[in-house]
């Protein structure tokens, strides 16, 4: 493998030369540029990334812990913020925390090692001065990190009104509202347990009971054996109605349904979150609260980028959500 010894030796240049042509800094002439490019082309050589991220102290890069990319919001989420931070001129490094303590606290510290430019917190179960100790730019998706730094995030308060006024329009009696916690004292940082404050608020302004079913914490969140909501709704056959914190969560719902013969929506009609493409896929199709996911990425981005670039932004960044009615309702 040609080193930038080969690229100096055979170009006529120093290696300081071919270094400040590589990272564009100080006066080089353009006959000696274009010379050290032809000698690169010529022997095939790949600068060092890491290297010239040392030498520039900024690597390009931005780090992305979320818990787990299999999940369907947070894969199309991963997808539109690698779009949009491509589009300014950074990758991502994507770090799957799975909610765990010792392998969120490893992340931290290879992106440290990384020389990450920013980092974007989608997952966060460490104590918030291993965040404010990193004096690097970060932005928290949906979820408090810490008072200076900035949150992108839904509005889950009204979503969770959406949904549940849906419900009682559609003459629901008795619904129900359905999540997976994380565990751990880090669930109140959770901005999405708004959800299920608008659904209890709504409920009293009808006069009806709140139900809630915490299901048990799950590593992945992906559609798993349904056999808690199938337990739930046998011993509460009286359920005429659901909303799940997630789509992923709805779809297990729509599953136990099949189990237990219960006709949707005649029987029992569910509201998911999120939108995700799975809510239009699963059958019947989904009605959910759909949250921005591209608008809310590529807001992300721009808070990350403008904050590398010493502006100044707003602590608390939502976006209004929409009911998108389906079969489910």
């Amino acid at each position: 493998m040609p080193r930038i010894e080969d690229v100096a030796e055979k170009a006529g240049v120093s290696v300081t030369t071919v270094s400040r042509v590589l990272n564009n800094r100080g006066y080089i002439s353009e006959k000696t540029r274009n010379k050290v490019y032809q000698v690169m082309k010529e022997l095939n050589y790949q600068p060092n990334e890491m290297a010239r991220a040392l030498f520039r102290r900024k690597s390009n890069m931005i780090g992305l812990i979320i818990p787990a990319v299999s999940h369907p919001f947070f894969s199309e989420l991963a997808y539109y913020l690698e779009y949009y931070a491509d589009q300014q001129g950074y990758k991502l490094l994507l770090c799957n925390s799975n909610r765990n303590i010792a392998k969120e606290r490893k992340y931290i510290e290879m992106l440290k090692k990384n020389q990450v430019d920013a980092i974007i917190m989608g997952s966060s179960v460490l104590d918030i001065e291993h965040y404010q100790n990193l004096d690097l730019p970060i932005v928290s998706f949906d979820r408090t990190v810490a008072e200076n730094i900035p949150i992108v995030t839904s509005d889950n308060l009204m979503g969770g009104k959406l949904a549940t006024r849906l419900l009682i329009e559609k003459g629901c009696k008795h619904p129900a509202y359905i999540y997976r916690g994380i565990g751990g004292p880090h669930h109140r940082a959770l901005l999405a347990s708004a959800r299920a404050q608008g659904y209890d608020e709504e409920l009293a302004v009808a006069g009806i009971e709140p139900i809630h079913l915490q299901l048990d914490i799950s590593d992945d969140d992906q559609p798993g054996n349904p056999s808690e909501v199938v337990h739930f709704l046998a011993e509460h056959p009286e359920i005429d109605g659901v909303f799940a914190s997630s789509d992923v969560i709805a779809a297990e719902v729509i599953q136990a349904c099949h189990q237990l013969n219960k006709n949707i929506p005649k029987d029992i009609k569910i509201i998911g979150y999120d939108d995700v493409k799975i809510a239009s896929l699963v059958s019947p199709q989904l009605t959910t609260i759909r949250q921005p996911i591209r608008e809310m990425g590529e807001c992300t981005i721009e808070l990350v980028v403008k904050q590398l670039e010493g502006g100044e932004v707003p602590q608390i960044n939502s976006f209004p959500v929409a009911l998108i009615e389906r079969e489910t309702t």
